[in-house]
């Protein structure tokens, strides 16, 4: 029988935080933009951005190195105080597992996390490290494109996880057998990537508007991205 975790009735008087992993090579506006509506509508006290340091399903040859990647995070999240960088996964040896990470924000903040990420990495979890228990130990937040709720794009979960979760549609989240929820939240699409960006520095065209200036000042001081000399 499937039971919620009482624990999860006593979340709205404590300061909740969100964790959002991803290579930011660069971080742009719409990874910004989506932890912002995420973070206003879970009411999160705290989004930590985890940049990744070896993605395990991630081509490797096309990231900068990591120090670059955190310090353009830094530059782009300054002035939002309930946004935060951690560099937990930095300093890690080998490949960024996210329940590697979980579990150490489990750990440092004693509390249950909301762990992020967007619809294609959700699309791929059966291939992630001990994906059955990432919903055992936190929150799942998936991010997707206005009018993915609707027929016929209601969310289908992996048929691994369909005898562990039952939908709510009071509470619009999947509950899993620990009690702990997975939400498909609907966000607002800006047409950004990190691979356009990257192309568009590449050609020497402008990235004005879709990163942070901050950030653009930094690729600009290092030469971050640019073919040849």
């Amino acid at each position: 029988m499937i039971k919620e975790d009482k624990k999860i009735k006593k979340e709205g008087s404590e300061k909740r935080i969100g964790l959002f992993g991803g290579t930011f090579n660069p971080i742009h506006q719409g990874h910004l933009r989506g932890a912002e509506e995420i973070r206003e509508a879970f009411q999160l006290g705290k989004v930590f951005f985890i940049p990744s340091s070896i993605p395990p399903h991630k081509l490797t040859t096309k990231i900068i190195e990591a120090k670059h990647r955190l310090e353009m995070a830094r530059l782009a999240i300054s002035n939002n105080p309930h946004f935060s960088t951690s560099d937990v996964e930095l300093l890690r040896p080998g490949k960024s597992y996210s329940i590697d990470t979980i579990r150490y924000f489990l750990r440092s903040q004693q509390k249950t996390p909301y762990f992020i990420l967007g619809r294609d990495a959700f699309v791929e979890i059966e291939a992630w490290k001990e994906f059955q228990n990432l919903f055992s130990i936190c929150h799942i937040i998936v991010m997707a494109r206005s009018g993915f709720q609707k027929a016929p794009f209601f969310p289908k979960l992996p048929k691994s996880l369909v005898p562990h979760f039952r939908y709510v549609p009071r509470k619009k989240a999947w509950i899993h057998t620990s009690g702990h929820r997975l939400y498909f939240k609907e966000i607002s699409f800006l047409d950004i990537s990190s691979t356009k960006i990257r192309k568009l520095i590449q050609k020497g065209a402008s990235v004005r508007y879709l990163i942070p200036a901050e950030v653009e000042g930094y690729i600009q001081k290092h030469r971050l991205y640019q073919v040849g000399p």
